[in-house]
């Protein structure tokens, strides 16, 4: 299982929210290229970088995303993809992946041209709320139970599935064990879970699912683990 550091940008900062609250973030750096050659420094084979203010359709930031990824790890990109135009270019730009979460949901269409036009690329992003997919930077949900879209993304050649959970995200409370298993039973596609990772414990759970990674944030940032830790783990 691989584990993925997380690096959440805002206003051109490393941030981390508490349960998708853009009014409860905590900023952790002014130079989120300087935290990837930190955790690439540390081991890490992947990295998970979301444009938080792109998620939420405001400004975008592309040119601190890129100097991301000129560290030289593999970045999955994440945050307001919505177009198959955004897919190519994050592409071009050297993304090893990029996330649909939105319009994976909402636009199932637009997820079949992207996953097809760039197979083994493109990921879908299913953040939960009470069971429910949360769009639009999490500011809504969707009344779509998960058991109606994995069966559709379960037939497009994705690189894999991001699930997070958004009632834990941020929290350090625990992952939801609960809807991991859930997932996994309805698909063979990669999933990566995310969402409340507070100790090697908590990895060793998620491990234990069969998940394929687990996306370390706040935890690696609060201190409550080291990003050495749970590599040897």
């Amino acid at each position: 299982m691989l584990v993925i550091p997380a690096i959440d940008i805002m206003d051109g900062h490393c941030v981390r929210l508490v349960q998708g609250d853009f009014d409860k973030r905590t900023v952790y750096s002014d130079d989120p290229a300087a935290i990837a050659i930190d955790f690439a420094r540390a081991g890490a084979e992947r990295l998970h970088v979301v444009d938080l203010d792109a998620a939420r359709g405001g400004q975008d930031n592309r040119a601190v995303i890129e100097s991301v990824i000129e560290a030289d790890l593999p970045v999955q990109v994440a945050g307001g993809v919505r177009t198959s135009a955004q897919v190519e270019a994050w592409i071009g730009a050297g993304a090893a992946g990029v996330v649909m979460g939105t319009a994976a949901v909402r636009e199932p269409e637009l997820l079949t041209e992207c996953a097809q036009r760039f197979p083994g690329y493109v990921m879908a992003a299913l953040d939960v709320r009470e069971g429910k997919p949360a769009v639009s930077g999490w500011t809504e949900t969707e009344q779509l139970d998960i058991s109606e879209l994995i069966p559709r993304w379960n037939v497009l050649p994705l690189a894999g599935l991001i699930l997070t959970c958004t009632e834990r995200d941020g929290t350090l409370a625990g992952p939801d064990l609960t809807t991991l298993a859930r997932v996994l039973t309805m698909t063979q596609l990669p999933v990566q879970y995310g969402g409340g990772i507070s100790s090697l414990n908590d990895i060793k759970h998620v491990r234990e699912t069969g998940a394929s990674a687990v996306i370390l944030g706040r935890s690696l940032y609060d201190g409550k683990l080291s990003l050495e830790q749970a590599l040897a783990l």
